[in-house]
């Protein structure tokens, strides 16, 4: 695994932390386009109100909006937790080149953990690798909801 992987996906842990203070569900993304971090986000679906604002979708924007464009050839999405349907759809529209996550979603997963998008007949294929930081990025989330049990 490049070592760079790992470095990017500190960041995005960073944007799951912020998610987790703000008692959303922590997850965090990052896109990077040419060695540089173009867009970051978290969870921000109960602040918005929003089902549709996990930090996957929120990057995505906030990419499309940098490159002033909605494809974002020859970018990475880093993601501390896999993708849902929603999310792994945005991701094929959007034409990322590469995507790397963390934890493996075994109830939504849609790069392999529950159904596989790029498995799927579709105009675009998203290079993908799992895995990195996942125990970082797992402990977060039993963390998180370890405390939501605690407290009721």
């Amino acid at each position: 695994m490049p070592k760079i992987d790992k470095i990017y996906m500190s960041e995005a842990l960073k944007e799951a932390k912020k998610a987790f203070e703000a008692d959303e569900v922590p997850v965090g993304a990052v896109v990077v386009h040419d060695g540089r971090i173009i867009a970051r986000a978290h969870n921000q679906i109960k602040l918005l109100k929003d089902p549709t604002a996990h930090a996957e979708m929120i990057a995505i924007t906030g990419a499309a909006c940098y490159l002033k464009n909605e494809r974002l050839l020859n970018t990475t999405m880093y993601v501390t937790v896999e993708p849902c349907a929603m999310c792994a759809g945005a991701l094929v529209l959007g034409r990322v080149k590469r995507l790397v996550f963390g934890a493996s979603d075994s109830k939504t997963g849609a790069f392999g953990s529950r159904l596989n998008i790029n498995k799927l007949r579709l105009n675009h294929k998203i290079e993908t690798i799992k895995g990195i930081r996942a125990k970082d990025c797992a402990d977060l989330l039993r963390e998180f909801f370890k405390k939501k049990r605690k407290n009721g």
